[in-house]
């Protein structure tokens, strides 16, 4: 053909407009690509700073508010007290310290109308000024810390369905405040340590000749005194304030049995690591090895677990709320015939703040250098939520962690052991960390990220994570 026909060809109209047809198609088929990459890093969780300033200025506040309470303290057995009080303050100001206390404004303003709510239908709470925050910790759980502050841990957020469960926490936690209990029992103690019965039995073991040691510790065993929890009839007499103050508010007094039959199963294991880890970690190129989950019998080895059948109290006493089955009788009929609302304050707002919990969470625990419950809680929502982009970057992050303080010989410090109190699958984790070494942390952190590359490389934090697992393997090449 003519070279002069084929430039004609080349330069016809129709063949332009089907040019340019083409070329729009490309640039809008780019524009939907990045637009579906940005969307996807919206979407993506994004952890909230910490306002480092505005916890060291809550810090010295309640840091003042602790020496007023030290100089009121009775003068007989002064020393002890002050011991007990700076002790317990001590474990206030590291909350502080260690940013588990969330600064979220948003989060905040929520957590106060909720609390407001409690204070508008009970005017005697006016008289007892108290503090809510949200703390980032992953224990399904709310205390009542001292200086008047609650804490209401994200880790029970993120488990509850509704507002009127979360103002029966909050009713709750506010009512050992208000009944002194954590006041009471320093008391007690106090009494206890410096009785003529205690002193005449220290005088014993000091004048005795042998053992000295051991018969010392046989007496003190179960005297330490742990501000962070309450006694058994405490617990019930918190329940029964806690209805009484929900009473005089909008929200439903069942949310208080619910709550108690949600915490009574609280602790109870649906992450199934030894079926899911061999899925989410095997790959063509690195195989998961069955050795990787072998445990080791002995006497510091094969995760003793409860099961005998005379062991369900025993059982019970190691959940993180013990005895709820019992405390749902008790309050059982003062609920009895009420009504009130599930959401008061804001249910879209509750909803957020529970779905944010799920992953502030993970992050706070890898934060604080707790590298296996961060894993432990990403790959609980991986199985979840396969292709949640912060789940993977987060799991990819750890592994890099875990390879990271292997190999300065710091794993120890990040890592928990196996343990018999520790729930099955949480210990089936903790023994494939031990089992591993370094070069296998290299690759199984690299080949399970290379699962989502290219397709999660939109997104920073996993973007990253994938870049650091591949200088890793190839330092193990």
């Amino acid at each position: 053909m003519p070279r002069q026909n084929v430039l004609n060809r080349k330069n016809s109209p129709h063949l332009r407009d089907r040019t340019w047809r083409n070329a729009f198609i490309l640039l809008l088929t780019g524009t939907v690509l990045c637009r579906t990459a940005a969307r996807a890093q919206e979407t993506a969780f994004t952890p909230v700073t910490e306002n480092a300033a505005m916890l060291s200025n809550l810090m010295g506040q309640y840091e003042a508010a602790h020496k007023d309470e030290l100089a009121q303290l009775p003068s007989a057995n002064r020393k002890d007290y002050e011991k007990i009080y700076n002790s317990r303050w001590q474990e206030i100001r590291a909350k502080f310290d260690k940013q588990e206390v969330y600064t979220a404004a948003d989060a905040q303003a929520y957590l106060d109308k909720l609390a407001g709510v409690i204070v508008r239908g009970n005017p005697v709470l006016q008289q007892h000024p108290f503090h809510c925050y949200f703390s980032r910790s992953y224990v399904p759980n709310a205390s009542y810390i001292g200086e008047g502050i609650i804490l209401f841990d994200m880790g029970l957020l993120d488990r509850l369905t509704d507002e009127s469960q979360a103002a029966f926490i909050l009713c709750h936690e506010i009512s050992h405040y208000l009944l002194r209990h954590q006041e009471k029992s320093i008391e007690k103690y106090v009494a206890r340590i410096n009785s003529p019965d205690m002193q005449a039995e220290l005088r014993k073991i000091k004048g005795a000749e042998y053992r000295k040691g051991q018969q010392l510790q046989t007496l003190v065993k179960g005297l330490t005194f742990d501000s962070r929890r309450h006694s058994r009839d405490h617990e019930s007499e918190a329940d029964s304030m806690a209805v009484e103050l929900m009473r005089h508010t909008p929200f439903a007094l069942t949310g208080a049995i619910s709550t108690l039959a949600l915490l009574d199963s609280v602790d109870k294991d649906s992450f199934d690591a030894d079926s899911f880890l061999p899925t989410v970690f095997n790959a063509d190129e690195y195989p998961f090895r069955k050795k990787w989950l072998a445990r080791e019998e002995g006497l510091l080895g094969g995760h003793a677990r409860l099961k005998k059948a005379g062991e369900e109290g025993l059982a019970d006493s190691l959940k993180t709320h013990p005895d709820c089955a019992l405390r749902i009788r008790l309050i059982a009929p003062l609920v009895t015939g009420t009504t009130g609302a599930a959401f008061v304050v804001d249910s879209g707002e509750f909803r957020r703040l529970r779905e944010r919990s799920r992953y502030e969470v993970i992050e706070y625990a890898f934060e604080a250098d707790e590298y296996t419950e961060s894993l432990w809680l990403a790959l609980e929502l991986m199985q979840r939520r396969p292709e949640d982009p912060y789940a993977v970057a987060q799991v990819g992050r750890v592994l890099n962690g875990l390879y990271a303080a292997q190999k300065a010989h710091t794993l120890g410090k990040v890592v928990d052991l196996p343990a018999p109190d520790y729930p099955a699958n949480y210990n089936s984790l903790l023994q494939f960390v031990q089992n591993l070494y370094l070069e296998d942390w290299a690759s199984i952190c690299y080949y399970f990220l290379q699962k989502h590359h290219p397709g999660m490389d939109h997104y920073e934090p996993f973007r990253k994570a994938y870049v650091e697992s591949a200088r890793n393997r190839a330092e193990q090449e």
